[in-house]
């Protein structure tokens, strides 16, 4: 695959990098990751046991629990949390977790809005860049 180049809403601006960990199936940070590990917890998902920290998290949206917003933020905190966090559907939730983080803690993952066409584009595993504009650069 060559260099993609994709634009997207930006929820909770910010610039990233990272490896794609894309999630075919929704998670709830609440009771679905852990904020200490940053690790998949729910057993009930498809990708249990891997690691959200430092990833571009691509996943439909979220799912579940209010309370997702503060686990979030707790992974911000501790320096678990993904390093971007790209939907294919609106997610008000995880974009209140990271730009409550930015108030608090002066970082945060930046939140996009992908369409769903682009959405599907992006591959597991591949090294991800997010910049501040939205822009969203995929190396080939």
């Amino acid at each position: 695959m060559s260099a993609v180049e994709l634009k997207a809403q930006a929820l909770v601006a910010g610039a990233a990098v990272g490896k794609v960990l894309r999630l075919e199936e929704p998670l709830s940070f609440w009771g679905g990751v852990d904020p200490v590990s940053g690790t998949i917890i729910d057993r009930r998902h498809p990708r249990c046991g891997e690691s959200v920290a430092g990833r571009v998290l691509v996943m439909p949206y979220g799912r579940g629990s209010s309370s997702s917003s503060s686990v979030l933020l707790e992974g911000v905190r501790l320096g678990t949390a993904p390093a971007a966090v790209v939907l294919r559907e609106l997610d008000g939730i995880l974009a209140l977790g990271a730009a409550v983080a930015r108030e608090l803690y002066e970082q945060s993952p930046p939140v996009l809005l992908l369409a769903p066409a682009d959405w599907e584009v992006l591959p597991e595993g591949a090294e991800a860049a997010v910049e501040v504009s939205g822009r969203l650069r995929i190396a080939g």
